[in-house]
């Protein structure tokens, strides 16, 4: 980080001195004396850089440091390449911000344009934006660039993540949608029960996630057929990791691909900052929200960088605009840039392929043990539900040796969650506390 040196006392008496004024007092007399600040700040004495260090150091030791985590649920412990935090702790990425004045910033829309053709390579969509706050977020915009006139029904499979129907249904209540969930069946949405809902006039679109919030991989292309038949949109909720592996949204059929893009090389950070991250077919680009990077030459011929579509935004026209989301998680979206170029193609499918294989490991030593076994039947990514009696005590004895174990839900079976991370000396030992404490 570069160094703040403050004015000094003769610059600011020259400074005074341009406006024709010889202090501060004279600066503000406008203001009122009893909205005036009189008196010094009721603040404690400062302290020296040791004793802060002592202070910090005393209350991070209360913080409790897993070992080993076997929870995802929306936010999950990857590796992060030690080149990620180095690049993006420069100077130059640390402290920018959205570019006002976009066209002299040629190095920030460089590094968002490049974000966003790795989004289009990741989701094989023709168009990204610069992302926007979080996966949640990205659902709900999604579903406002889908619905017009008299297309107003929003499905939501209800396999999604809790919080982003959560945050669909805030959206839908705002924009006077009609929201439909959509019911599960065997852990994924079931597509005949949304069947007789469909209308050619008013169904704007569905929202699947996959793989959902229970880990289980959705028939995209079955939900396409199904909801393209009526002229509605298909939104597809992607965990980026597992599109190392699985099939794109394009290749299924989705017209707009969306998720959280924490995966791609930000920390847990007790959940946030994220990114969410936008991609959309061509047919749907106008309806993008937020910010469009293009390339272009300028008069010299040289490769350059502009906004493109920003008349939407907080420029000329923005009562064109469809949203609110004029900025963007900059400096989230360069982490996510760094981490895919980093990883590369075949870095990707490698992570993609080991979260694969050892969430596959973990339920199958779990099954193992009498009485624990899959709640669902369906084939997975990451994530699985398990049934396992006495959930509460077992998840406690593996807290009290360092494992955050997975996340209880309501119906009292457990999602568990395995990653890159989680070597198989990690799993056999989690799996051996769960089977001491259930025999």
């Amino acid at each position: 980080m570069g160094s703040y040196v403050p004015s000094t006392l003769q610059e600011r008496q020259e400074m005074l001195a341009s406006m024709g004024l010889t202090s501060i007092d004279q600066l503000f007399e406008h203001i009122p004396a009893q909205l005036r600040l009189d008196h010094e700040l009721d603040l404690p004495s400062g302290k020296s850089e040791l004793e802060v260090s002592r202070q910090m150091n005393r209350i991070a030791s209360h913080s409790v440091v897993f070992d080993s985590i076997f929870r995802g649920a929306g936010a999950y412990d990857h590796y992060i390449p030690a080149i990620v935090k180095s690049v993006v702790s420069k100077e130059e990425f640390l402290t920018c911000y959205t570019p006002y004045q976009a066209e002299i910033s040629q190095g920030v829309l460089q590094s968002i344009f490049e974000y966003q053709t790795m989004i289009c390579e990741l989701t094989g969509m023709d168009v990204s934006n610069a992302s926007v706050y979080d996966g949640a977020t990205a659902a709900a915009e999604a579903v406002n660039m889908c619905c017009e006139r008299s297309r107003q029904t929003v499905f939501c499979s209800s396999a999604a993540h809790p919080e982003t129907i959560r945050v669909l249904k805030t959206y839908c209540w705002a924009s006077g949608h009609n929201f439909v969930l959509v019911p599960c069946r065997e852990g994924k949405t079931d597509l005949e029960a949304i069947a007789p809902q469909l209308d050619k006039k008013t169904s704007a679109c569905l929202y699947i996630q996959s793989p959902n919030f229970y880990g289980q991989i959705e028939e995209l292309d079955k939900a396409a057929e199904l909801i393209h038949s009526v002229g509605a949109k298909l939104i597809a909720g992607c965990n980026p990791i597992a599109l190392g592996l699985l099939k794109t949204p394009a290749e299924q059929g989705a017209d707009i691909a969306v998720g959280e893009g924490q995966p791609l090389g930000m920390p847990l950070s007790f959940g946030g900052p994220y990114l969410g991250f936008m991609a959309a077919t061509s047919a749907m680009m106008r309806k993008l929200p937020g910010r469009i990077v293009g390339e272009t030459t300028d008069v010299d011929g040289k490769r350059a960088f502009v906004l493109t579509l920003q008349a939407r935004e907080q420029h000329i026209r923005r009562e064109k605009a469809s949203s609110n989301i004029c900025s963007n998680q900059a400096l989230c979206a360069m982490t996510a840039a760094v981490y895919l170029a980093a990883m590369g193609p075949q870095g990707l499918h490698q992570a993609a392929n080991l979260c694969y294989q050892k969430a596959h490991y973990l339920a199958d030593q779990l099954c193992s043990i009498p009485g624990v076994s899959l709640k669902y039947t369906g084939a997975y990514f990451h994530e699985f539900v398990t049934e396992l009696p006495q959930a509460e005590k077992v998840l406690s004895a593996l807290e009290r040796e360092g494992i955050l174990g997975g996340l209880l839900l309501e119906d009292g079976t457990v999602l568990w969650c395995a990653t890159e991370k989680n070597s198989k000396e990690d799993i056999d030992r989690a799996v051996e506390i769960v089977r001491k404490e259930l025999l």
